[in-house]
């Protein structure tokens, strides 16, 4: 079985053993102390997040610096920088000639000759009408520069299909910031049903004499 940064457990793993764990921990705490890491890791609240870029970065083989400049937390999950998944694609050693193909302006996908066979490979084309359909140019960034959006994308495809253990399965800042919102309630459950279609409220039958005049008042409607 092929290892990779997903199924093998780094020798320097954070998580390894007790001595290793304590080791990282003296390492995290200097970094959370500085001033030129990102704020999501500095402090006691980031000591936690700079343990977690250590290991990040054992498994991906880099600078744990750099994980943390590249790496930002969108709605609450941990995403990539754009630019990071290119310079994973073209710095990993796995390819040569990385390049955009284009037609017009309006549709790009990335190509690239992987070099253990010397196969030219291709990621999915990216469309401006796919990114109309799927939401994404609600972000103003596709109305301003459409052609670097496409070029994220594109970069981000290529990505997904042939460096995915490098990426660890972590979307990018772009992707989860265009995911729209989703009803995950089951149709026609009673629980929607109840939300969707409230009955009518049907008061009980009581006897007037049960009832004092002015409560009585209360059913007139």
């Amino acid at each position: 079985m092929t290892e990779s940064a997903l199924t093998n457990t780094p020798e320097s793993s954070v998580y390894k053993n007790e001595g290793s764990f304590e080791l990282y921990q003296r390492m995290a705490k200097s970094l959370a102390q500085s001033k030129l890491v990102p704020t999501t890791y500095q402090g006691q609240d980031g000591l936690p997040n700079c343990l977690v870029a250590l290991e990040m970065a054992n498994r991906m083989n880099i600078s744990p610096l750099v994980v943390m400049q590249n790496m930002n937390v969108i709605h609450g999950k941990p995403s990539w920088s754009a630019q990071f998944v290119i310079a994973t694609i073209t710095g990993c050693g796995r390819f040569e000639d990385f390049d955009y193909e284009e037609k017009g302006t309006k549709a790009i996908r990335c190509k690239a000759i992987r070099r253990k066979d010397g196969k030219e490979v291709f990621g999915a084309w990216v469309t401006m009408e796919m990114a109309q359909k799927e939401g994404w140019t609600r972000n103003s960034k596709w109305s301003t520069m459409p052609q670097l959006m496409l070029r994220y994308r594109a970069a981000t495809f290529f990505g997904r299909q042939y460096v995915a253990d490098l990426l660890l399965g972590i979307q990018t800042e772009d992707e989860i910031v265009d995911i729209q919102p989703v009803n995950v309630t089951v149709p026609n459950t009673p629980h929607e049903a109840a939300i969707a279609e409230p009955k009518e409220t049907i008061p009980l039958a009581v006897e007037d004499k049960q009832i004092p005049k002015e409560a009585k008042d209360d059913f007139d409607f």
